[in-house]
């Protein structure tokens, strides 16, 4: 009888798995090894992305990437992505770090840097076309159009994104309030009956958003809510949760497909209040 080798232990966290990556990087298979190379250079996407997102990066099958995830000692990788989720903003790279990640040839020439953010925003824009459906879009258009108005609330990296639906639902003739928090002064009282808030947060969450967004579902204020993870904590009280992810460049993320998406999120907004 062939004895298998023993299962490693589990990991309890990312300091272990790190430690385990480095310990069996050069023993594994080709294939497992890619795997091990592209996520001990890129922890931080584990928390946002499906394990098919993670394979394609490596340049595996994700049969693959799962036996990856065995091998490091998880039985498969939603237990990995669990751990790297509950531990996200301890690893996410600073920004220093991430200046380090760029290639010698792209730091040092603004047309392949430019070209390595066009590739990113290609593929984010290609993804939201794919992932995003239709009727649930549509569900949230129809919901902001019969608003008496629309609260937009988004803090940090989401604050380009609600800017830009402010400034376009205001050219629509769309009420519109865009909440900015400013001085730490909260307007989300304002939100009353008949009004919808739509709230815009990325990993690692903004507790600022949650709690308005939070505190407006629950005096009655139907809210709708745009994400990259399927764990934010939008989906425990909006209406309908829109879910984008952005492709980066040494863990800088442009905004192509949040922007996009929201541009024409706001224009079927303005169209079907015109038609009433």
């Amino acid at each position: 009888m062939i004895e298998r080798e023993p299962q490693p232990e589990t990991p309890e966290n990312v300091t272990q798995t790190i430690a385990r990556l480095d310990h069996v990087m050069d023993t594994l298979p080709k294939r497992l090894r890619q795997c091990a190379v592209f996520t001990r250079h890129h922890l931080h996407l584990i928390a946002v992305s499906t394990v098919s997102d993670m394979a394609s990066a490596s340049g595996v099958a994700p049969s693959a990437y799962i036996r990856f995830c065995q091998a490091v000692g998880f039985s498969g990788y939603s237990e990995m992505q669990t751990l790297f989720r509950a531990q996200y903003t301890s690893f996410r790279p600073d920004y220093e770090q991430r200046l380090a990640q760029l290639s010698p040839d792209v730091s040092q020439g603004s047309g392949e840097l430019l070209a390595e953010f066009a590739e990113s925003g290609h593929q984010s824009l290609i993804g939201v076309g794919n992932s995003v459906a239709n009727e649930g879009l549509a569900r949230v258009a129809s919901g902001m159009a019969q608003a008496r108005i629309v609260h937009l609330v988004g803090l940090r990296r989401a604050f380009a994104v609600v800017s830009n639906m402010s400034y376009l639902l205001g050219k629509l003739d769309v009420p519109a309030v865009l909440h900015s928090n400013i001085g730490n002064l909260h307007a989300g009282l304002v939100a009353g009956s008949g009004d919808v808030m739509f709230a815009i947060t990325f990993a690692p969450f903004s507790e600022e958003t949650i709690t308005q967004a939070r505190a407006a579902a629950e005096r009655g204020v139907k809210v709708y809510g745009l994400t990259d993870a399927d764990d934010c904590p939008l989906f425990d009280f909006a209406a309908e949760v829109l879910v984008v992810k952005e492709h980066e460049v040494a863990g800088f993320r442009a905004l192509n497909a949040s922007i996009t998406l929201t541009t024409a999120l706001s224009v079927l907004v303005g169209a079907q209040r015109a038609k009433t």
